[in-house]
């Protein structure tokens, strides 16, 4: 199973609730278009839309996947999000145990 870092990605989303959280992390986690996804509850988001600030209470998730799914990924948020425009960012995961990096690579293929 040994690869490379650049093989593998943490995707961030963020969520309206706790029922919109854990059905996208679940949905993730059974396709294996993720191997892992934490949920963090209390996120206050500030963002600019339509020419207002605006202040939300999120949750965040942080997905553990390989470089090859992140796209698929991002396709399914989109599918099941209910924001018109959910956040997805797409950061290249560097470092870590050789170890648990196997497992993502291992747990989040087809």
């Amino acid at each position: 199973m040994a690869g490379t870092e650049a093989e593998l990605r943490v995707v961030l989303l963020t969520a309206p609730d706790p029922e919109v959280a854990e059905g996208l992390a679940r949905s993730l986690v059974e396709e294996r278009l993720a191997a892992c996804v934490n949920v963090l509850p209390g996120v206050r988001s500030f963002y600019r839309w339509e020419g207002r600030v605006e202040v939300a209470g999120e949750l965040l998730l942080v997905v553990k996947t390989r470089a090859d799914r992140a796209a698929a990924v991002a396709a399914r948020v989109r599918e099941l999000h209910p924001y018109e425009l959910p956040e997805v960012l797409e950061l290249p995961a560097v470092g870590g145990s050789p170890e648990y990096l196997d497992w993502v690579r291992k747990e989040s293929s087809r």
